[in-house]
């Protein structure tokens, strides 16, 4: 039996797995982010929330007076969390760039700021790095430094004490904007775990590696690897049993998984034969809503149907089968993308680790396809049906010609785009895997191979058509999408 929640009576249990969803999709709340009860109902419940996340999941939870800030253990890097602009785009570099140099310019202030000396702070720092800078008369870098700005005022770093960014960003020759500065936001906002100067490689900002040799004896690391097992589930749509070595495989098979994380969270823990999801019907975790509105949502959804129908073809015309990336050749492929990038004069290099180990072989210690479940049979390589980009190219015209009246009309008219947007988020779903020449089809894909979709009928006080979506039952062995 789970020992999750063991102080919670049985009539307060789903308030305190309200308080668990609630820190899990907010690692930082404060007395107005994300609204005016949260900190409230986490505070209510915090000592058991710091026993409880620490035990499962290798969480620390710390609360101050005006913050209750969520250190998570990082397995892997992950690029479907975006910090999200005014308009709701992802941040770009430059944004993610202007938000760490307010975060240290405002360190230097007083109680209040001005927004445009706060800029001229930003801009005296942004013009030692290459390619960056911050000019305040062109009117797509104050955009993004307000973003940035936006970012902190929505958590509570910052409250506009008078004035408007918006018109700042504007004209900054009329308009102005002042703000109160919020130290201990500030200091829950950045409370970074590691000294970045210090580092040589992205991966050394993860946690799996030295976790795992932390822990003495055999006990210690099963406990680290349930915990792994645990947090695989948890921030993942899916964890495919394929992608784990042997003693992570033995996690995810475990009873204690499904009764440690159903408790904990309210929700349901399903296994179908190629893997694990924790199922999030109501959207009250998830970070992510799939199948979604707008278009690219629905570009995303027509298109899995159209691949889970090519799936399905047999004989000459079944699609060719092909071994999909590890997720520790993924997890290296994402890492020289980002270090590429790394400004290595701005490293310490006595303090950095002096010999970066090769980054499969760190996150892979186990040959992933050479094992044996618990019947004892050999896992064989996994194998996917493959779609090369002109056939995807193909499907997507197919789509914007039957649903394009539903379709945004910048998006429409680039098609590009719109399947590269597209593919993401399958990939991010877990439903394909990118691979150069076009993409993988996952298990997860089967869950939406009956999708049926119309587009609305337009009238002049309409906003662009939905394209409301009927998936049909999964079979019997794909995983079932976690988040639908």
């Amino acid at each position: 039996m789970s020992r999750v929640a063991e102080g919670v009576s049985p009539l307060e249990l789903a308030d305190y797995q309200k308080a668990v969803r609630l820190v899990l999709r907010h690692p930082l709340v404060t007395p107005g982010y994300p609204d005016r009860v949260a900190l409230a109902t986490v505070r209510r419940w915090a000592g058991q929330l710091r026993t409880d996340l620490m035990e499962v999941l290798g969480y620390r939870l710390v609360t101050t007076a005006d913050t209750a800030r969520l250190q998570r253990a990082q397995d892997g890097l992950d690029a479907t969390r975006p910090a999200l602009t005014r308009a709701g785009r992802p941040f770009d570099r430059r944004r993610y760039a202007y938000l760490v140099l307010t975060l240290a310019a405002l360190g230097r202030h007083g109680a209040q700021v001005a927004l445009g000396e706060l800029a001229d702070a930003v801009a005296a720092d942004a013009v030692r790095i290459d390619g960056l800078g911050l000019d305040t008369a062109r009117k797509p870098d104050r955009d993004a430094f307000v973003d940035a700005v936006t970012w902190l005022t929505e958590r509570g770093a910052l409250t506009l004490a008078d004035g408007s960014a918006t018109a700042w960003a504007g004209d900054p020759e009329r308009a102005e904007a002042l703000y109160d500065i919020d130290r201990e936001i500030l200091l829950a906002v950045h409370h970074p775990t590691r000294v970045l100067q210090h580092l040589a490689s992205v991966t050394a900002l993860l946690d799996s590696g030295s976790a795992l040799g932390m822990s003495a004896g055999r006990a210690g690391r099963r406990r680290d690897q349930a915990r792994r097992a645990r947090r695989l589930v948890l921030e993942n749509p899916v964890a495919y049993y394929a992608d784990a070595d042997t003693e992570l495989l033995g996690q995810l098979r475990a009873p204690a998984l499904a009764e440690d994380l159903e408790r904990l969270t309210g929700l349901t823990v399903e296994r179908r034969a190629e893997g694990v999801a924790l199922i999030d019907t109501s959207g009250r975790l998830s970070d992510i809503r799939f199948p979604g509105g707008g278009t690219v949502a629905q570009a995303a959804l027509l298109l899995a149907a159209r691949i889970s129908a090519a799936v399905q073809r047999s004989g000459r015309h079944a699609l060719e089968l092909l071994p999909a990336p590890t997720a520790a050749e993924r997890l290296a492929a994402r890492a020289r993308r980002i270090d590429a990038a790394l400004p290595t004069r701005s490293v310490i290099a006595e303090f950095a680790a002096p010999d970066e180990p090769d980054t499969a072989a760190a996150y892979q210690t186990h040959e992933p396809y050479e094992t044996h479940d618990e019947a004892g049979e050999e896992r064989g390589e996994s194998r996917y049906p493959f779609v090369t980009d002109s056939w995807l190219r193909g499907r997507l015209k197919e789509i914007t010609g039957e649903y394009g009246a539903g379709f945004a009309a910048d998006l429409r008219g680039d098609p590009g785009r719109l399947l590269d947007q597209a593919l993401d988020l399958l990939a991010a779903m877990s439903l394909i895997a990118r691979v150069d020449g076009g993409a993988l089809a996952l298990p997860l894909l089967a869950r939406y191979r009956g999708v049926t979709a119309r587009v609305k009928t337009r009238t002049a006080a309409q906003l662009p058509a939905q394209l409301p979506a009927q998936t049909a039952l999964f079979a019997d062995d794909p995983v079932k999408d976690p988040t639908p």
